[in-house]
């Protein structure tokens, strides 16, 4: 299969997913963009093609970053949107929907680890 349709087949899943409501959280967790440091940051949403972070410098479309959730190995994204301190990334691969219900049951809204 050729990049550009394994390109346009992501693009399709993310509209579709852009569609589904977006679980809102609050996790702690590592953000670095292409080569920078990493730095403290929250996730605010989660999908399973992308997420939606604090990012208080500037972080411009098109950058490649690393998302280090806890508990799971670093998930390469690109940035897609940064506007008021908040950046959107969407996911190189699309999250597994099972670690995507492991993280939903794991966290609650307030950054908190569920029971």
């Amino acid at each position: 299969m050729s990049m550009q349709n394994v390109v346009g087949r992501y693009e399709i899943a993310a509209q579709e997913d852009r569609s589904a409501p977006r679980t809102k959280l609050s996790i702690p967790a590592q953000f670095r963009q292409s080569g920078g440091r990493a730095f403290q940051t929250v996730v605010h949403d989660l999908s399973l093609s992308g997420f939606s972070c604090t990012a208080v410098s500037r972080v411009h479309p098109g950058t490649v970053c690393w998302l280090t959730l806890p508990g799971l190995e670093s998930l390469q994204a690109e940035v897609i949107w940064w506007e008021d301190n908040m950046a959107g990334c969407a996911f190189s691969s699309l999250l597994s929907p099972i670690v995507h219900d492991n993280i939903l049951a794991r966290y609650r809204g307030d950054g908190t680890v569920g029971r």
